[in-house]
């Protein structure tokens, strides 16, 4: 039992079970907060209430320029920890696997998360949006490609050792595969792609490039305004914009009962890259790509690829989109419960200067944690969010809990509420590597493990 849920049972006598762990209250949505930690008298004084902070609540998806972000410690990662969250990934995929691959070796995917506890210097090598093989496992990268050419796909087999991470080379069509966009039959796949893109090309000019309708003005405007706030060079590019508004809109106009919500853009862009790199030598830094470079027919593919996988993306977590966004107030709630449950302590702290989960993690699960993290980073992470399918939406929420219990001591070192919305707001994952995104999912899936579909197990009796 780890410290946490050791301290849990002796702590939580007081606790009041009386509402259901999936309690649905429904919550007015703030914006998004964008302190300046610059009135010292404030912070020195204790708390600051929220109706002074909301005085400079900004947009609630808007990116704070780079100059704000503060500290870039170090993750400090405990052997141990990483030790026991990677047993439970591996004993959950281990049957399976063993099925495809007899001889396969688990101590060496175990020996893959301690890894996680190697030196600084190789842990923040990657600083930049590449891809790059050299650390793939080459037999893991022929299990893939095994079970990607065969005849019939067994997609289980596929989402199991998709889960850890899927080797650049065949990111692409695993992602195509785990997305249910390409059927399982190997023969199938080729007129597949070219009916689905031809489809696409039909939607765009029957609804993007004809007069827009009056119903429509509004969302067009709205995703018009969006793109351009996307920070990363390649997405200030002309002909990128263009392509993410035609994807959004299309999206829009087929989905009347959420439409487009400010902050959908950032779920394209990791669609966006994956695909992009099928085109490109590995390697390649698409930070100074130019896309219009690119042969028009395989922008045309690109583009009708990320917008298919995004609408099959969708379709598991639309309630997150519809109108006032329940399904994420609902996502937040729980949340609030599970770290209550988890850590008692850190709940307490956050409650104590008065912080609402709704300020800080509405965005997280919004926007699937695309701008708390750096691009590569989010990459790897939606390896495992398209593994676990059908089963995403829960597991997202565990995500989210494992992702803030893992700055649980530098919040506890806040002592202001100023403090504490600035950090939650600019956490410093600019120099987070695959490993750490590795160690983050091994540790949402120990905490579903735990806690998933019993909410009163651990409840301590009076």
């Amino acid at each position: 039992m780890s410290d946490q849920a050791q301290k849990l049972s002796g702590d939580n006598n007081d606790m009041n079970y009386k509402n259901s762990f999936w309690k649905k209250n429904i919550i007015n949505l703030p914006g998004r907060a964008s302190p300046r930690k610059d009135n010292k008298s404030a912070s020195s004084s204790g708390s600051t209430s929220f109706d002074d902070f909301q005085e400079s609540v900004n947009d609630a998806w808007e990116i704070e320029a780079e100059d704000e972000i503060l500290r870039l410690s170090d993750v400090k990662i405990s052997k141990r920890v990483a030790h026991s969250a990677a047993v439970n990934v591996i004993n959950n995929h281990k049957a399976s696997i063993e099925e495809i691959h007899k001889p396969t070796n688990f101590n060496s995917e175990k020996q893959e998360i301690s890894s996680l506890c190697k030196s600084k210097e190789s842990r923040n090598a990657q600083s930049k949006i590449e891809f790059s093989n050299s650390d793939v496992d080459t037999n893991k990268l022929t299990k893939f490609q095994t079970l990607i050419n065969g005849n019939l796909l067994h997609l289980e087999e596929l989402k199991k050792l998709s889960w850890s991470g899927v080797p650049v080379e065949v990111r692409p069509m695993t992602w195509r595969l785990l997305a249910g966009y390409l059927p399982t039959s190997s023969e199938r796949r080729e007129q597949a792609l070219i009916r689905k893109r031809v489809d696409y090309i039909n939607l765009v000019k029957k609804y993007y490039d004809t007069d827009k309708d009056e119903v429509y003005k509004d969302t067009y405007r709205q995703i018009h305004i969006d793109i351009p706030r996307m920070s990363t060079p390649l997405f200030q590019q002309k002909t990128v914009q263009e392509m993410f508004e035609r994807i959004l809109f299309i999206w829009a106009i087929r989905h009347p009962a959420s439409g487009y919500v400010q902050g959908m853009n950032d779920l394209v862009t990791p669609f966006y890259v994956v695909f992009l790199q099928e085109y490109l030598s590995l390697g390649v830094n698409i930070e100074t790509l130019d896309v219009s470079s690119i042969p028009k027919e395989h922008r045309d593919a690109l583009e009708a690829d990320s917008f298919w996988c995004l609408s099959k993306f969708l379709d598991g977590i639309q309630d997150n989109y519809i109108f006032a966004q329940l399904g994420i107030q609902q996502k937040v709630n729980q949340l609030k419960e599970l770290i209550q449950r988890i850590d008692r302590t850190l709940h307490d702290h956050l409650m104590k200067h008065g912080i609402d989960y709704l300020q800080f993690s509405f965005r997280w699960m919004n926007n699937l944690l695309t701008r708390e993290l750096p691009l590569r980073c989010s990459i790897r992470l939606w390896d495992t969010y398209l593994a676990e399918s059908d089963c995403f939406a829960t597991f997202q929420l565990y995500v989210c809990a494992a992702f803030l219990l893992n700055w649980r001591q530098e919040l506890l070192e806040e002592k202001d509420f100023q403090g504490l919305m600035l950090m939650l707001q600019n956490l410093p994952t600019q120099k987070w590597t695959d490993a750490d995104i590795s160690l983050l999912v091994a540790e949402a899936y120990r905490l579903k493990f735990t806690f998933a579909d019993a909410p009163n197990h651990l409840a301590t009796k009076k």
